[in-house]
């Protein structure tokens, strides 16, 4: 096999005359033999063998079995507990009720791990009726198929298994090497932790290795050149690669960086068939060029979008996400699709007023008032359709009659329609409410930039209303669809800013909630300077009794499949790279390789899941990547020196084999480094799975390929390592058991083997002996809510150090003792302010930092025990054993910041007015407007 190279070591002398050939050129695939007798003449590579896995001997297939069902055993094991809702299970749980329901989400990952999942509980009954919405919500009692919805990604984590050790196969590995990686897989913790839950990164990994196992039998069979070009098993292996692409990209985007990987060696092989000119012409290398073009770019595309076809037809009614679209995208869902309107815009016209920016709320008001400022109507930006988003347009004076001005809004009702152009002055009448829109130079409640002025809704039935009612029409042409909607008002095709005459401020909205009195709707304010996109508007629904049946329509323009799935595709990438609020276990890319930090995925009843891996497969994977960069940076040193060392063919095959392992490793690991967004532990799994096939190739090699070190003719030798290093990876992996289980554990135990400061679970939160836990063991059917989750240490710092960030104080974890003749003797609630410190603040002080300052909301269960004489024993936490708080890594934030909540679900009810209130508070606004205006408290970037 090392034909031409060195009887007695890895690399040959120094060359007499300078080889004038790069390493690269010189992996040139040249053999096609099983053992080449010198070098081809064609792109065959040398020294190459056929390691077809379908021709493995049965033995092999027996052990693969083995491994097969020793990682079921693993993976499976008491995959029912936890019994409530864990980490992440709040999203992608949550996501499989919504395609059940139809409901339409948005998400930052692409659809098809979540579908899977979705057929899983499907198929096992599931309704979609539970919501997945708390971690720590108990499955028993609603009766969800939780175990069969973890066990489609626990099956994904058992295939991986297989897919390793064929892979080592298919890349030259003996047996026992790939069995050593394959048992790398089976009890690596963290690979465990995560596949045992209703999560992503398992069908990731899995699919990842599928490609990575199609692209090494398919190089095998390339490499073993022409004769094997265009066969049966190089198209099959081929198209599967690009099935494997189109499938890893289809769960989450790190897909993108398999294709890269893919991408770059595929460029490779090209280069090296451009240089055989005595095999390959020009009609040849077209041919292979075509061929790669349809299998690994076509093919991933088709797949990609097919998923997302998918999804559509799943997701067919209005849901939590679609405030992220457009209008014309929403518009597709039942219940959004709207009738054609007039799309002439008259003065008497009844509008609804959808903002352009913020993904199409609708200017909107209600009868409850402002509880600073002008103290007059509230107006908002609301993203659902309503009656109270009626407006009637109206012009700056009454229509004459034959008696004189028509009196009241309602004037042009009989009238022949005037049609409201490019700069018409006009007034903007609330139906519901009997108020016009309103602007003076009064601070906004919440932004109160001096740039920003409030927006109301002032007046009275019968009130013909006041100069600060005047808004004035400026189209924006640029923006308008159709010739005369760039010099008319039209429905849907006119875009236009409305322009405050007296201040010259124009109707703006942002991304800014308003607090609970408001509903958390979207502030509206008019903005001196505001950037254009905030400030654009445009008319969705018109009506006026003098337009006809017969009157021009209009309606959104359908985007159709290719128009959503772009759309969707620009949404997703914005909101995942809008990520980048800090997280209490988000962690940093050079802290992966070291397993520096891991993430708190769950704790009750003094057991805990955290993930972290296992130390000893981690840090010997790094290693072996490190092995390989310092033997490539000498390679190039010698290279550049005279050294023939890529003449011998096993340093040869070690430089590229192992090489392409690395590759692979880099590409899934470095792009991350760019990424300002939240990162996890989880994000290296994929790099992770290269890293353990670098360790299994470079031992390969040391012990049964390279001549000299004296192991490959001692078999016995590297057979024992494997066993031996298995045997301590498996204790490792035991040790480390209680976490990924959540098993009963011992503080004892749990000191022992936290290594780190930064392996931040609390061994103070497991019982001091294992037969504690068989005196109190949980019933998992009553499972309770559990309280919030308690932030790290360097958390708790962070947080602390957001000037006006106001965070509640969470308390240590001590989970109390309860009492065996202990019982729940009432249930209370309260409402405390803190600062970011935990300092309790008192009314006063809350009052003092409204508008000033953002709250954070925070809810905890305290439970106060007490014995059978009505002692207390102590106070905690109740369930606060380190419960990992959800992350914002797949829905991110609404842009429409509306909330769940519906108007009358606010805590509380704001003030409404008398017209003699509303009055008074305008003359009083008059008055006061002799000073300054308040000064902004924070520098808030209202306009991005």
């Amino acid at each position: 096999m090392a034909a031409g190279g060195s009887p007695r070591s890895f690399t040959d002398g120094k060359s007499t005359n300078r080889s004038g050939r790069s390493p690269v050129r010189s992996l040139r695939p040249n053999g096609g033999q099983k053992h080449v007798q010198g070098k081809p003449t064609d792109y065959t590579s040398e020294g190459v063998t056929d390691n077809d896995i379908f021709l493995l001997p049965g033995s092999d297939l027996q052990l693969l079995g083995v491994l097969t069902v020793v990682a079921a055993l693993v993976r499976l094991f008491r995959i029912y507990q936890p019994t409530s809702v864990v980490f992440d299970e709040v999203h992608f749980g949550g996501f499989a009720s919504k395609y059940i329901k139809g409901r339409f989400f948005m998400d930052v990952h692409p659809p098809l791990a979540k579908l899977l999942i979705t057929l899983a509980g499907w198929i096992a009954g599931f309704d979609g009726e539970f919501d997945f919405k708390d971690i720590g919500k108990d499955y028993l009692e609603p009766g969800v198929p939780y175990v069969a919805m973890r066990l489609l990604p626990a099956i994904f984590g058992v295939l991986t298994v297989p897919t390793m050790f064929l892979t080592l196969k298919a890349a030259g590995c003996r047996t026992t090497t790939a069995a050593m990686g394959a048992g790398l897989i089976i009890f690596e913790n963290g690979l465990l932790t995560q596949s045992r839950l209703i999560l992503l990164d398992s069908p990731l990994i899995t699919f990842t290795a599928f490609t990575a196992l199609a692209w090494t039998c398919f190089t095998n069979q390339h490499e073993q050149g022409p004769a094997k070009a265009f066969d049966p098993s190089w198209w099959f292996w081929l198209v599967s690669t690009g099935l494997g692409l189109g499938a890893t990209v289809s769960v989450k985007w790190v897909g993108l960086f398999t294709i890269a990987w893919v991408g770059s060696l595929t460029i490779v092989q090209l280069w090296v068939l451009l240089g055989d000119t005595k095999t390959v012409t020009p009609r040849l290398w077209f041919k292979h060029f075509l061929a790669r073009v349809f299998c690994l770019i076509i093919i991933p595309i088709t797949f990609y979008m097919a998923m997302f076809a998918i999804h559509f037809v799943c997701l067919v009614n209005p849901g939590d996400g679609d405030g992220f679209m457009s209008s014309e995208f929403q518009a597709t869902l039942n219940s959004k699709a709207m009738q054609d309107v007039p799309v002439d815009v008259a003065l008497g016209s009844r509008v609804s007023l959808r903002h352009h920016n913020t993904q199409g709320g609708y200017l909107h008001s209600h009868n409850h008032m402002y509880p600073t400022g002008s103290k007059q109507q509230q107006i908002t930006l609301y993203p659902h359709k309503d009656e109270n988003n009626v407006w009637l347009l109206e012009n700056q004076t009454q229509p004459e009659g034959l008696d004189g001005p028509i009196v009241g809004p309602h004037a042009w009702d009989n009238l022949e329609p005037t049609m409201i152009r490019d700069g018409a002055l006009i007034k903007l009448y609330h139906i519901t409410t009997d108020r016009r829109l309103h602007s003076h130079d009064v601070r906004p409640p919440v932004t109160e930039a001096e740039w920003q002025n409030e927006v109301s809704a002032y007046g009275y039935e019968g009130f013909e209303g006041d100069a600060n009612d005047l808004f004035r029409i400026e189209i924006i042409k640029s923006m308008s669809d159709g010739v005369e909607a760039k010099s008319r008002v039209r429905t849907i095709e006119t875009k236009f800013k409305l322009a405050h005459v007296m201040t010259g401020c124009v109707l703006f909205s942002h991304k800014v909630k308003l607090p609970d009195w408001a509903y958390e709707q979207q502030e509206v304010t008019c903005a001196k300077g505001g950037t254009l996109p905030n400030s654009v508007w445009y008319v969705e629904q018109n009506e006026h009794p003098m337009l006809g049946a017969d009157a021009e329509k209009v309606n959104y323009k359908n985007p159709g499949f290719l128009g959503k799935f772009w759309e969707l595709q620009k949404v997703m990438w914005t909101t995942n790279a809008g990520l980048v609020e800090s997280h209490a276990w988000d962690s940093r890319p050079p802290s992966w390789p070291v397993l520096r930090r891991g993430i708190n995925f769950w704790g009750k009843d003094h057991r805990q899941i955290y993930l972290i891996g296992n130390p000893i497969i981690w840090w010997s994977s790094t290693s072996a990547i490190a092995i390989y960069v310092v033997h490539k940076g000498l390679s190039v040193l010698r290279w550049q020196r005279g050294y023939s060392d890529y003449n011998n063919v096993s340093f040869k095959r070690f430089d590229y084999e192992i090489g392409t392992s690395v590759l692979g490793w880099a590409f899934h690991y470095f792009p991350f480094y760019l990424m300002q967004r939240q990162l996890f532990l989880h994000h290296y799994f994929p790099a992770l799975y290269f890293a353990i096939m670098t360790f299994c190739q470079i031992y390969d090699f040391a012990t049964n390929r390279i001549r000299g070190l004296g192991l490959r003719e001692n078999p016995s030798v590297g057979k024992t390592g494997v066993v031996a290093f298995l045997a301590l990876s498996i204790v490792a992996f035991t040790l480390y058991a209680p976490l990924s289980y959540g098993n009963p554990w011992t503080q004892d135990s749990c000191r022992k083997v936290k290594l780190f400061d930064t392996w931040d679970w609390d061994c103070t939160n497991f019982h001091t002996d294992l037969s504690q836990y068989a005196i109190a063991s949980p019933n998992a059917g009553n499972a309770e809510h559990t309280g919030s989750p308690v932030m790290p240490p360097q958390a708790e710092g962070q947080a602390g150090a957001q000037v006006g960030d106001q965070k509640p104080l969470t308390d240590a974890n001590v989970t109390p003792q309860r009492a065996a003749d202990s019982s729940v003797l009432s249930r209370e609630e309260r409402v405390e302010y803190r600062d970011q410190d935990g300092n309790l603040l008192d009314d006063e002080q809350v009052a003092a930092l409204q508008g000033k300052v953002s709250f954070q909301t925070r809810y905890e269960t305290r439970t106060r025990v007490v014995d059978a004489a009505g002692n207390e024993i102590a106070d905690g936490v109740a369930g606060a054993e380190g419960f990992a708080p959800p992350h914002p890594d797949v829905e991110g934030r609404n842009p429409e910041t509306a909330g769940d909540g519906k108007e009358g679900e606010a805590r509380e009810q704001p003030a409404t007015a008398s017209v003699g209130d509303d009055v008074g508070k305008e003359k009083k606004v008059e008055k006061g407007k002799g000073g300054k205006p308040r000064p902004a408290s924070e520098g808030n970037e209202a306009t991005k």
